[in-house]
């Protein structure tokens, strides 16, 4: 399948990948964490990446783990910028620091393809990066989260970024979707990165092979004529060939790519990020 590559830029950089972990820069920090995608050999020895790295993430469970500082004496939060966004990285126990890189091809396309005015929707919005990427151009921006720090943090954000007035919506992605049909609102473009598996608002579980084709359907519903609609998911029980069933029942009358998110780091590998429909 066709992939879609995402750029190093100045604050970024994939340095390598391998051995199941992944070698990154953020700003002047240099980490080492997880990454299951990441199966086959790295090109620089586990040597170098010691030599270089300021903090390792140590897996205590599948979703939990610490922080080892194995270099220097950096502090474990701080600041990068992208574009004119400043984002604010902290060590979590959960192995991310507070943006997936990997969308920013995404944060791209949201600022070429929305003007001033125009309603943005960024569901599972997580630390808001593609929200502020649209409040940025003036779009009016609503941010829905399930969790109240995770909104917090993208407010933090938000206000690094000199900017203001997102609609923090502290709810259930779909359940507020499925409340913003009924209201009868529209927007110009949406986002949806929904994990594999999780929790909403009141605890409740849920899969997303068992719940996108109606958030498919509920987004797809909620956009203007001439709006746009981004998903990225990233299970392999929800393969391309499937998604791309649903969203020929679901999508007419627009374009509909589905590829492969990727970026390839400094020493020549490609780590792919899971599955990326754009209808436009």
């Amino acid at each position: 399948m066709a992939r879609v590559y995402t750029a190093h830029w100045k604050d970024y950089e994939l340095i390598d990948a391998g051995n199941n972990q992944k070698l990154e820069r953020w700003g002047n920090v240099i980490t080492i964490r997880p990454e299951r995608n990441a199966y086959f050999k790295p090109v620089l020895s586990p040597k170098e990446w010691e030599s270089r790295a300021h903090f390792r993430f140590n897996e205590i469970s599948r979703t939990k783990g610490d922080w080892e500082q194995i270099n220097g004496d950096k502090s474990k939060d701080w600041q990068i910028e992208c574009r004119e966004l400043t984002f604010n990285l902290k060590l979590t126990q959960f192995k991310h620091l507070g943006i997936f890189p990997e969308q920013k091809t995404n944060w791209d396309f949201i600022a070429a393809h929305l003007k001033p005015g125009d309603k943005f929707l960024n569901l599972f919005g997580y630390t808001g990066g593609a929200s502020i990427a649209a409040k940025a151009v003036g779009a009016d921006v609503y941010h829905c989260d399930s969790v109240k720090q995770i909104n917090a943090w993208a407010k933090e954000n938000m206000e690094s970024s000199n900017l203001s007035d997102i609609r923090w919506v502290h709810d259930d992605a779909l359940k507020f979707a499925q409340r913003e049909l009924k209201r009868g609102n529209r927007y110009a473009g949406i986002i949806m990165d929904p994990p594999a598996f999780g929790l909403g608002a009141k605890k409740e579980r849920w899969k997303i092979e068992n719940k996108f084709h109606e958030l498919l359907e509920v987004t797809n519903s909620l956009l203007e004529k001439d709006g746009f609609l981004i998903a990225n998911t990233y299970s392999p029980r929800l393969n391309s060939k499937r998604i791309k069933e649903i969203t020929s029942a679901i999508v007419h009358n627009k374009k509909v790519e589905i590829t492969t998110l990727a970026i390839k780091t400094t020493t020549g590998k490609i780590l792919e990020y899971g599955d990326l429909t754009r209808i436009s």
